[in-house]
């Protein structure tokens, strides 16, 4: 029920022993929230003054364990944590407001740029897995051949290509299998970069946004410029760092897994390059 009495005088009853704490709390709260058009903040809205209500009420036992009369009456105390607590709360608001704005835009415009590598099918390879190796090509450079694009052939093909070369089948998927395992590696640091990336993101266009609710020039607005620019650049960091990562097996990778220097993959991958040029010429 709403009380007829101004707050000072329930306060009064309160320290008199004549009103349990809980029961003193619900007064005010009840009194406070029959005075809306008192205060008149929220712009009108009700709903949201019903709302701040809830979210002060926790404050109201504190508040009346730490007042202290010292030339100010409790009604006015309780007011002043009003509107004190009110421009906290509109603040609150705000903030909670421009992260969620900012979470959504920034899962949109991942969904808008998010691209995944095809997995492998085995009726993708189909047209892949027939045909004779080319002449005039050694049985190790159709090794490099098969390791650079191990991942998408399909186990039968690689069966079939180490009996044409002459290599032993468990020689080869060994070293398919550490090619794998380095994949699975380098897909987990992408992944790793790719979450940071997207923090940055999203600490980026917060601070954007909340530049835009504060006086231009301010200490404040200052503060977020700097905090932004530190973001912007841990951004473009790791995205630089992100766009040089491959999950293809390397040159590298390869002559790691054979130990032979690189240059020897690199010589002979450019040379099957250019002996396989005149068939792809004719593909196309």
């Amino acid at each position: 029920m709403k009380s007829d009495k101004p707050l000072s005088d329930l306060y009064q009853q309160y320290i008199a022993k004549k009103l349990e704490k809980k029961d003193f709390e619900g007064m005010i709260f009840q009194h406070l929230l029959h005075s809306f058009e008192r205060f008149n903040i929220f712009y009108g809205n009700e709903d949201s003054w019903n709302e701040f209500l809830s979210w002060l009420y926790p404050r109201i036992a504190r508040a009346i364990e730490i007042y202290q009369d010292q030339g100010s009456c409790f009604d006015a105390y309780i007011t002043g944590l009003v509107y004190s607590a009110a421009k906290e709360y509109r603040f609150r608001e705000l903030d909670h407001n421009i992260t969620e704005f900012v979470f959504w835009r920034a899962r949109v415009e991942e969904a808008e740029v998010l691209e995944h590598e095809a997995d492998y099918s085995a009726e993708n390879t189909k047209s892949r897995n027939h045909g004779s190796i080319p002449q005039g090509v050694n049985p190790r450079q159709v090794l490099f051949l098969l390791l650079k694009s191990y991942f998408f052939v399909s186990d039968e093909f690689v069966e079939r290509v180490a009996g044409a070369i002459g290599i032993e089948l468990e020689v080869v998927k060994d070293m398919i299998d550490e090619l794998r395992k380095r994949r699975s590696e380098k897909e987990a640091e992408i992944h790793y970069l790719r979450e940071r990336l997207h923090c940055q993101h999203y600490r980026c266009l917060t601070y954007q946004k909340k530049m835009t609710s504060v006086q231009p020039e301010s200490e404040y607005y200052e503060k977020l410029k700097s905090r932004f620019e530190r973001a912007r650049k841990r951004f473009n960091a790791i995205k630089y760092r992100l766009g040089k990562m491959r999950l293809s097996a390397s040159n590298r990778m390869i002559a790691e897994v054979m130990g032979i220097p690189k240059g020897t993959v690199d010589s002979s991958l450019f040379a099957i390059k250019n002996h396989l040029a005149p068939y792809i010429d004719k593909v196309e």
